[in-house]
């Protein structure tokens, strides 16, 4: 009676786990076209957010194509890669690429008062984990029109406030070059001196995080720099 009652439970076991296991897989393929899709209209929204063109699930594809012009991949040359899909490139993975190696992507886009803008991606890490977003250029390819930034797992109230308006806001209008020279945009604690056109107030408590959206600008803008420096006005 023991050895049938194991049997069973053991039987039943392996049973209720296949199923499980048929059950996770078939929601796992019928959702991922959905979850893909979401992760689509995320980063358009992204995209339109950093030309301050506020977008929603429902209306990113529209907006995306009505604000998108353009969009090309760089070598670090600054040269424009033939037959490359801009908006398909993972930063994140180009980054563990050797510089050379690299697609860079750029996006023009036109705002709502029919400025020509250049949009880059950037991908940097905070204090828990990655940040990420997008930085625009006004047409002198220098001064900033918007950004918009966003993170996974920093700390609500502290580095999470990366991505509310009061920080992102401050970027708008900073200039990127300095005489020519790429020095981008300093991200600046209470006790530190601003410098003017090139600098913002940092996250109160946030100071890792600072740094590290600081350094995410530095590092990605020196990447475009070539193709930045041509078409320099």
């Amino acid at each position: 009676m023991k050895q049938f009652s194991n049997r069973y439970i053991f039987s039943f076991s392996v049973v209720m786990v296949v199923i499980v296991a048929t059950i996770l897989s078939l929601a796992a393929t019928l959702l991922q076209p959905r979850q893909l899709k979401n992760l689509e209209l995320e980063k358009k929204k992204s995209i339109l957010e950093s030309i301050n063109i506020a977008a929603d699930f429902n209306n990113a594809d529209r907006l995306f194509e009505k604000h998108i012009t353009e969009s090309f991949v760089l070598d670090y040359n600054g040269k424009i890669k033939e037959g490359a899909d801009a908006f398909g490139i993972a930063l994140k993975n180009e980054q563990k690429k050797p510089l050379e190696e690299q697609n860079l992507p750029v996006f023009k886009g036109v705002s709502e008062k029919g400025d020509t803008l250049t949009i880059i991606p950037l991908e940097g890490r905070g204090l828990w984990g990655p940040i990420y977003g997008y930085i625009s250029l006004k047409p002198d390819m220098n001064t900033i029109y918007g950004v918009t930034f966003d993170h996974k797992g920093e700390t609500p109230g502290l580095g999470a406030e990366i991505n509310t308006s009061w920080f992102e806001g401050q970027f708008a209008g900073k200039k990127i070059f300095e005489n020519n020279k790429l020095v981008s945009v300093k991200v600046l604690k209470s006790n530190e001196k601003p410098i003017e056109n090139h600098s913002v107030d940092a996250i109160s408590g946030g100071t890792i995080t600072s740094k590290g959206l600081q350094a995410m600008l530095e590092e990605c803008l020196k990447k475009y720099e070539n193709y930045l420096i041509k078409n320099l006005k």
